[in-house]
């Protein structure tokens, strides 16, 4: 992969281009993110070992869920400056959902991803 983050606290947004979200359906904490670019010119990339923190993840994996478009935001610690360590996935999609993963009892994740437009450095 391109690029990967270690430990991110993702915030998972619905992606409404009319009425723009601003209330989060979700939160996770992440072993890792890693993002690369993809032939088709946007982004593609993996959420590795994620547990949800907040909201219900779950309805990414339904059809729905899977043609549903997503905004991924997280920051990069390794920036002092808050404001330049903002990062952001647009048009992020789940083609096949999530991988449930059974990690010492937990309940825990691991996904891969689309994107079209993103901010990530």
């Amino acid at each position: 992969m391109g690029i990967e983050w270690k430990k991110p606290t993702i915030t998972f947004y619905h992606e409404r281009l009319d009425k723009p979200e601003t209330d989060a359906f979700a939160v996770v904490k992440a072993k890792s993110i890693a993002i690369e670019t993809a032939q088709d010119g946007g982004f593609k990339g993996e959420i590795d070992d994620f547990f949800v923190l907040m909201g219900d993840l779950d309805q990414v994996s339904t059809a729905r869920g899977k043609q549903d478009r997503y905004v991924l935001c997280w920051f990069d610690d390794a920036v002092e400056d808050f404001r330049k360590g903002s990062r952001r996935l647009n048009n992020v999609t789940f083609p096949s959902g999530l991988t449930e993963m059974a990690i010492e009892g937990k309940r825990t994740y691991k996904t891969s991803f689309h994107a079209q437009l993103g901010k990530i450095s």
